[in-house]
């Protein structure tokens, strides 16, 4: 499928002359970086970061490194004296992702993987201001007894700093496990807090049609509808209004396997932060929590141990200051291999 040769754009939105127009896939233009070996060496070519290196944003403060989230004496280096007030992390999940067990995304066995995640959180937490929230994307490997999740729970109460305040689940509209089993569309959001944070309410975009509960108030039984002075909803624990990031959405970053939806980093960040306070994110990937500090004037610093993802992280921010767009749909963000595909 291609796409019709008149109506092409730039990045800019404008239409390309015929003499300059060619046609393209409405696909990505490549597959998975975490799984093709080959295109991975391709792209460190063109990677400004190398490991143990950062890169400072001179406008809005954000900083992104190729840094190792284990290791203590990297976030002393990238966050100076900066306090982050809320840390959004989405690790690897030790799960075979999309039937492939790769490099960059290896299942390992589980004790392995809890020595990994305790170094990692043990830092986190370190570098949290005293009052601060603490998020958690993971995973649950039905083929092998749900781990990591329940194991990563167990092994959080080991901190005694920190409280767990909800149990999150965000509904992909995609799934699998449709002939033997219930589909499996749920991906899991662990929320601790540190301290006593503050909370801010958030809506939803949902309308709010659903009635009942009642309750009296001042001698009269009143209905919620007319109690609330909002027309939508508030988000509980199960998240059902936010798009799976696939690949015709503008903010998908080709390359990037189970990248995470902007709107659910944006309502952590607007819940759980206020403006012009640090967040922290110690695995960057399609670098989705940069751009949402940058839309909702945040100061993020953010890293992953692959310069490929930290590059890609760098790119994005500057794309959307450039272009307006928060990501690149089945656009190349590496245009300088276009040729070489």
């Amino acid at each position: 499928m291609t796409e019709n040769i008149t109506t092409q754009k730039d990045l800019f939105g404008n239409v390309v002359p015929p003499s300059r127009q060619r046609k393209r896939r409405t696909t990505e233009p490549f597959g998975r970086i975490d799984k093709d070996e080959n295109l991975h060496k391709k792209l460190l070519d063109y990677c400004r970061l190398k490991p143990g290196e950062i890169w400072e944003d001179h406008t809005s403060g954000h900083r992104v490194g190729v840094l190792d989230a284990t290791i203590r004496e990297h976030y002393e280096r990238i966050l100076g004296s900066y306090k982050p007030a809320l840390a959004v992390n989405d690790p690897p999940y030790n799960v075979v992702v999309g039937n492939s067990n790769t490099k960059h995304l290896s299942k390992v066995d589980v004790k392995t993987y809890i020595e990994f995640s305790r170094k990692w959180v043990l830092n986190c937490l370190e570098f949290l201001v005293k009052d601060a929230h603490f998020y958690v994307w993971l995973g649950a490997d039905v083929r092998d007894n749900f781990q990591p999740l329940p194991d990563f729970m167990i092994m959080m109460r080991e901190f005694s700093e920190v409280s767990p305040r909800n149990y999150i689940t965000v509904r992909n509209q995609r799934g699998y496990g449709t002939q033997k089993n219930w589909m499996w569309v749920r991906q899991e959001l662990l929320h601790y807090i540190k301290g006593s944070p503050p909370f801010t309410v958030q809506y939803t975009d949902i309308p709010k049609i659903l009635r009942g509960y009642y309750k009296q108030v001042n001698g009269e039984l009143t209905e919620n509808l007319q109690r609330s002075k909002s027309e939508t909803i508030r988000p509980g624990n199960v998240w059902v209004d936010i798009q799976q990031v696939f690949y015709r959405m503008e903010e998908n970053v080709p390359g990037c396997y189970a990248q995470k939806p902007l709107k659910a980093i944006e309502r952590i960040i607007l819940s759980s932060s206020q403006p012009g306070e640090c967040v922290l994110d110690c695995f960057a990937h399609s670098g989705t929590t940069l751009i949402a500090g940058e839309r909702c004037d945040r100061q993020v610093i953010t890293f992953d141990i692959d310069p490929v993802f930290a590059e890609i992280t760098i790119r994005r921010l500057e794309h959307y200051r450039r272009t307006g767009r928060t990501g690149w749909q089945w656009h190349n963000p590496f245009p300088e291999l276009e040729d070489t595909l």
